[in-house]
């Protein structure tokens, strides 16, 4: 059966720390064998979208793993991620079986198989994987996969490593895309986690199928003079080692290893030709202390001409991954360069086998080599992914512009966490957790308390201190004062005084309401009941428009206190029944304030002539006269048509000074100086205002005037004028 099956990932930190952090979990009995076994019968008789078959690719792996140091569990490791696609609950099946630490593992790396797949899928969208955006990208994706499990590295790259050994035995170009990401994510997170052997072999096999062409002519160049080349550095490593223990230095004296990568890079870098390519000819100078280093540099520097450009001391300034050596490049009588490296036993081993091989040598002291602690495996894992993180910002500069409105830093349990250029331990603990961030009081950066507004540094590693209950701080949101860069936590802290403000409006509403209720005798209604009737889903729906003055208490009056039953008919009928002439104009027809019959005009809706209206019949309070388009009479009307009485304007020369209160409504952008230009149109147009309600929300002014008038059309010509005021958006009769 072959079947396609999805790349699995590989990845995790350094053998030392992985079989440090491996020491705490349950020991699993003849694990390698057992997950072999395991995973044969899934993955036995399938092949990788590659070609290669899946349980041979496992196998190569797990040596790889075992060459690099990696302990059994993690050699365990590689066959339980290939299985993991064929269990319906891989989680749960492999935790049963193997332990939730396996479990975890394979889980998150086949997560990461993914998300690279992706990055890769972007070069068919014209977005190579050397593109820097593209690679920052996939960095900061695997960067969260480390944080949670840094046993994923060690996967990932052992796993890259075999995809690359396969094609080259034989000789198949591996895809593009695969090679690419070799050579320009894979072999520097290698570098950067000091794994060096992996790092030059990626190198040369990704650059093998990138660049056959060049690759050949440099293997070429190699090998034309290869065994005068060698017999020269063979004669030169006897003398040098003969000398320096004459000197008093016990050195052991090496040849390099030629890496064709490495050469060409040289070549284009530096403009040289291969034979001025330095490190054609190389050796390396171990001995067992600092004080030898120095002492073999200065007998080479005596007996050679040096080339003081090419000298590099990093044993007085390591490497940011905590490499030392000393560099120098010398002539010899013929004036042909050569490269000399000098270090320690315990530096070589740094070199050869990765990051966190110092750790094991107690001569380093507590802080370590580079200054790193080497006080426990959370201090390792610290500064594993402190190196991933410089090494993101290394990618990220290598195109100005890109990524540097982002850092990352570390929580005390050392997950990363990203955020925004400028952001403080405010804006961590936001992203953190909201209330988190709510009850953030005080910060610890790399151990060391500082003020809340400190902007924090790539790297550094952040402890909130909180409070058990409360609140944001007002000044969170001034600017000048500089507590919060991120957009979100603004928002997070804008949420909560709005919230503040809300439960102030509910409590007001809730209240007038009350209050309402109780002058009505009505304190047993159900607040549910009483706001599924008026058209809200709940209760605090009611309370908050009501406490926003939004929302007119007359309308739970209305409720409270529905029209009354129709009149008795003989009642009714005196209502139609024709007035004298002199009183009523026209048969059956109200007049407003001519008729005897007592009338009131509306509150809800506040008629004024010369507007449509009509009448509507209520019991002991004659009849109440509305606007024709007022909802509150077409919903009386629409249940009581009976009531319903024609009624019209009166004309008497009594009813010639008659003023009518009226409400606008008036939005504007609020500025200084709004509610003074508007009362100044009604004054100038001689309409007395007798009441104005404000209210501004976020720029946004609504005011309510109530004047008066003596007739609705002239009040149509008065808003034209109150809508050319500045900022005057609309102005409309209510």
């Amino acid at each position: 059966m072959k079947r396609q099956m999805a790349e699995p990932v590989q990845g995790g930190p350094v053998p030392e720390l992985i079989a440090a952090a491996e020491q705490s979990l349950p020991q699993q009995r003849d694990a390698l064998a057992r997950a072999r076994a395991f995973a044969e019968p899934f993955i036995a008789s399938e092949t990788l979208d590659t070609g290669e078959n899946t349980l041979e690719h496992a196998d190569a792996v797990a040596a790889i793993l075992k060459s690099m140091g990696g302990s059994q569990a993690m050699q365990a490791a590689s066959y339980l991620v290939y299985a993991c696609p064929h269990l319906n609950k891989p989680q749960e099946v492999i935790a049963k079986a193997f332990g939730e630490s396996y479990a975890a593992l394979a889980i998150e790396t086949t997560a990461l198989v993914r998300v690279q797949r992706q990055a890769r899928s972007a070069e068919d969208s014209l977005k190579p994987v050397d593109d820097p955006k593209v690679q920052t990208e996939n960095v900061r994706k695997m960067l969260l996969a480390f944080s949670r499990d840094l046993r994923v590295v060690m996967l990932r790259l052992a796993s890259r490593l075999q995809t690359l050994r396969w094609h080259a035995a034989r000789k198949v170009p591996a895809p593009p895309s695969v090679a690419r990401e070799a050579l320009h994510i894979f072999a520097p997170l290698s570098n950067r986690l000091g794994i060096w052997q992996v790092k030059w072999e990626m190198e040369d096999l990704a650059f093998r199928f990138l660049e056959p062409d060049t690759y050949k002519q440099v293997a070429r160049l190699l090998d034309e003079k290869r065994a005068e080349r060698e017999a020269y550095v063979e004669q030169l490593r006897l003398r040098l080692q003969a000398e320096l223990k004459s000197q008093g230095v016990s050195a052991q004296v090496q040849g390099r290893p030629k890496h064709i990568y490495s050469i060409v890079k040289k070549m284009r870098g530096k403009a040289l030709d291969f034979a001025e390519v330095f490190d054609v000819r190389a050796l390396r100078v171990i001995v067992p202390d600092v004080r030898d280093c120095y002492a073999a540099l200065s007998w080479v520097h005596q007996k050679y001409e040096a080339i003081p450009s090419e000298f590099d001391d990093y044993i007085a300034r390591p490497k940011p991954n905590g490499y030392q050596s000393l560099h120098t490049v010398v002539r010899d009588e013929a004036g042909r360069p050569i490269e000399i490296q000098i270090r320690t036993h315990a530096m070589h081993d740094h070199a050869e086998h990765g990051v966190a091989a110092h750790w094991a040598y107690k001569e380093a002291g507590s802080k370590g080599y580079s200054g790193v602690s080497a006080a426990g495996e959370y201090d390792a894992k610290i500064a594993v992914l402190r190196q991933l993180l410089a090494w993101e910002r290394d990618l990220a500069g290598a195109s100005e512009g890109l990524f540097e409105d982002r850092i990352y830093v570390l929580t005390p349990n050392a997950a990363i966490v990203e955020l925004p250029q400028g952001a403080t331990p405010v804006d961590f603990a936001y992203t953190v957790h909201t209330n988190l961030g709510h009850r953030c009081r005080g910060a610890r950066v790399d151990g060391a308390m500082v003020p809340l507004n400190t902007p924090l540094q790539n790297g550094q590693t952040v402890e909130i201190v909180a409070t058990k209950e409360g609140g944001p701080s007002r000044d969170w949101l001034n600017a000048d004062l500089g507590f919060l860069a991120s957009h979100r936590a603004k928002a997070k802290v804008r949420a909560w005084f709005n919230e503040q403000v809300r439960h102030e409006t509910i409590a007001r509403g809730r209240e007038l309401v009350e209050k309402l209720l109780q002058r009505e005798g009505r304190t047993s209604l159900n607040h549910n009941d009483l706001a599924a009737q008026l058209g809200f889903k709940s209760p605090d729906d009611l309370f908050f428009v009501v406490g926003k003055d939004e929302y007119s208490l007359r309308n739970i009056e209305t409720l409270l206190h529905p029209p009354e039953a129709p009149l008795p008919q003989d009642e009714y009928l005196l209502l139609k029944k024709a007035r004298p002439a002199d009183r009523s104009p026209k048969g059956g027809v109200l007049v407003v304030g001519v008729d005897s019959l007592m009338t009131q005009l509306a509150r809800c809706c506040k008629p004024a002539p010369p507007d449509d209206i009509a009448g509507f019949v209520t019991r002991g309070k004659g009849v109440s006269i509305h606007r024709t388009d007022c909802s509150n009479f077409r919903e009386m009307a629409a249940r009581n048509a009976e009531r319903v009485i024609e009624v019209e304007w009166g004309r008497s020369k009594a009813d010639a000074g008659a003023v009518y209160p009226v409400d606008v409504a008036v939005e504007a952008a609020d500025r200084q100086g709004l509610l003074r230009d508007i009362s100044e149109v009604f004054a100038k147009e001689k309409m007395n205002v007798i009441g104005v309600q404000t209210q501004s929300v976020r720029g946004t002014a609504w005011m309510t005037f109530t004047v008066e008038i003596t007739d609705s059309a002239r009040l149509a010509r008065v808003l034209g004028l109150v809508r050319e005021v500045g900022g005057v958006r609309t102005a409309r009769r209510r």
